[in-house]
């Protein structure tokens, strides 16, 4: 048995109190959403800056009612101290007192402001949500006790470094202020290793998608966006000449990389940064035809060529993960690669973008 299957069948045995930051967004959600299925119980944190509250009742409607009275939402901040160690103190009502403060066995701490272009344009509240926010957290986790911190890293943390693939110790210099956030949580989570042997996992996310990410405003993830116009019949505009390549990553895989970081308890596993990714390389232009295709197996045919724009100020021109540390150490397995992951999101972007 494979160690995220034997995973599945053995976290329902006993479960855990899981604290979710972000619980509102795309990522959070869909963590929320798996470990209820798990039986676990869970502890959500979110301010709504970039979540939503459908995504928290769309959670709700697929999960059972005894799964979801496992769930614990708290609207907060991860800039107010207070509002960390509120999040992890939490304790279900009839459950036994904790010997010690910590009611908290797991954080999954997804928060953060994401989008390049949203950083060049406000890198202070970038940097407030997600070097403050995150130190924050890292305090309240490390005075609580907890068993484990998982935090979302970046593969934007590669900057502009040539090399492919990726591999976690080879960086290059950032090149956005996002990039400089994202690497400073790394800077941190390694201190407080050396400091106060708190240690802890960081997951580099590579252009990740599935159900409930966002289509709209400025900022929105590109599959989601060309979808969404696809369907409607609008322009579909790509940065460049198209070749630009990313490592796209479905949710589902990110979902297990995070059970796997939070439950291991190999100690040369800890105190890691680890790609999150499938290890293929999508062009731009491979994607919308990608995207064209599935789309048109549900009947939804979109005949125009795409608009091409110039580069977007602060983007990387190719990546490409190399995941076999996380292989190693963790024993992360993607189970979808950017074809099947699409085919597997397609219903749900269809109907939420055609309400």
């Amino acid at each position: 048995m494979v160690p995220y299957q034997q995973l599945l069948a053995t976290l329902p045995e006993s479960p855990k109190t899981w604290l979710v930051t972000g619980a509102a967004g795309f990522i959070g959600s869909n963590l929320t959403e798996a470990l209820l299925k798990l039986d676990q119980r869970v502890v959500g944190l979110d301010n709504f800056a970039t979540g939503h509250q459908r995504n928290l009742d769309e959670v709700q409607r697929l999960v059972t009612p005894d799964q979801w009275a496992r769930f614990h939402f708290i609207k907060g901040d991860i800039r107010n101290l207070e509002d960390c160690r509120q999040a992890m103190t939490w304790q279900a009502p009839g459950s036994a007192p904790s010997p010690s403060s910590a009611s908290v066995d797991y954080v999954l701490h997804q928060a953060a402001l994401g989008s390049v272009p949203r950083s060049l344009k406000d890198p202070i509240t970038t940097n407030e949500t997600n070097v403050s926010g995150f130190l924050n957290m890292l305090v309240a986790a490390r005075d609580a006790e907890v068993k484990s911190f998982t935090y979302a890293a970046s593969s934007s943390t590669y900057g502009d470094h040539p090399g492919l693939p990726k591999v976690e110790d080879r960086i290059g210099k950032p090149l956005s202020p996002y990039a400089v956030t994202k690497y400073v949580n790394e800077l941190y989570a390694d201190v407080f290793a050396r400091s106060y042997g708190f240690q802890t996992i960081g997951l580099r996310y590579f252009n990740v998608f599935g159900p409930r990410q966002d289509p709209d405003g400025a900022y929105a993830a590109v599959i989601p966006r060309w979808i969404a116009a696809m369907i409607i019949g609008v322009d579909v505009r790509i940065n460049g000449d198209g070749e630009t390549s990313r490592d796209f990553c479905f949710i589902d895989n990110v979902v297990q990389a995070n059970l796997l970081a939070a439950t291991t308890t190999a100690a040369d596993a800890r105190n890691q940064v680890y790609n999150v990714a499938v290890g293929e390389r999508t062009s731009l232009n491979q994607l919308f035809e990608l995207l064209r295709g599935e789309l048109k197996e549900h009947d939804v045919c979109f005949d125009k060529a795409p608009i091409y724009d110039d580069f977007r100020a602060g983007d990387v021109r190719h990546s490409l993960a190399d995941i076999t540390k996380a292989g190693q150490l963790l024993g992360y397995a993607p189970a979808h690669s950017i074809r099947a992951g699409i085919r597997r999101a397609m219903p749900w972007y269809l109907q939420f973008l055609r309400v």
